[in-house]
């Protein structure tokens, strides 16, 4: 297990462990994201064409990026999507500006400081409404406080265009209830870290997304007992 990496959140703490930094400038090696990258983009290349065809001007952004791992990984198999990298950390800031560097993507722009608990209008670039096609977030709605998942659905509902989809990761409770024992422990040691974290329910998401004119469309099992979830932005508002 790799040291603890504590940084805030608009005042809030969210925990990072099995980081490390390369030689390379700040670039920090994520464990987790090491692991999971290709698993998420096996997921992403069945569901992006079938969702958003295979259009070549589309445009995502990636919520909480962490360290820059993800998205120059999927940016390479997707270069037909401009995506926006962002972060609230500036570590991280640091590390996702040395992968895009390195990897020379010129689809990758450079990484904006996003507080997510922030409405759009606060946000440090004009996003206009329904500009986006695809909004990505791994592994934040579980270690951050609810308002940041509040923030999520409310940014996505206002700038995914109709028919968009946002991805979400991690690990999730369903209808109440949460499998298996490994993910019972799990958000055992998240609630005793900070009691405003912990395994979100499916169920509660869900009343999130139609607040904000989504749809939650479809889940994935994925390793780990984690689950990508996608939801739609729906024709109306």
């Amino acid at each position: 297990m790799g040291h603890l990496i504590m940084h805030t959140l608009s005042g809030i703490v969210r925990s990072c462990s099995g980081i490390t930094r390369t030689m390379s400038r700040s670039k920090m090696v994520v464990e987790a994201a090491e692991r999971n990258k290709e698993p998420i983009l096996k997921v992403l290349e069945d569901v992006v064409p079938e969702k958003l065809g295979i259009d070549t001007n589309l445009s995502a952004l990636e919520i909480s990026s962490g360290s820059g791992q993800h998205v120059v990984h999927f940016a390479k198999t997707f270069p037909s999507i401009t995506w926006q990298p962002s972060d609230i950390d500036d570590n991280y800031i640091e590390s996702i500006k040395g992968y895009i560097a390195d990897e020379k993507l010129e689809n990758v722009k450079s990484p904006l400081k996003i507080d997510i608990t922030k409405p759009v209008s606060e946000w440090p670039q004009v996003f206009a409404e329904k500009c986006l096609d695809l909004i990505v977030n791994i592994n934040m709605v579980h270690i951050t406080p609810w308002q940041c998942t509040e923030g999520l659905f409310a940014a996505a509902g206002k700038i995914l265009k109709t028919n968009g989809i946002m991805v979400t990761y991690g690990p999730y409770a369903i209808h109440g209830e949460i499998t298996p024992e490994s993910n019972v422990a799990f958000n055992a040691s998240l609630k005793k870290q900070n009691e405003d974290w912990g395994l979100r329910d499916i169920d509660d998401l869900e009343k999130e997304a139609k607040k904000n004119g989504m749809t939650f469309d479809a889940m994935f099992n994925m390793p780990s007992n984690n689950k990508i979830l996608i939801w739609v932005k729906n024709e109306q508002v």
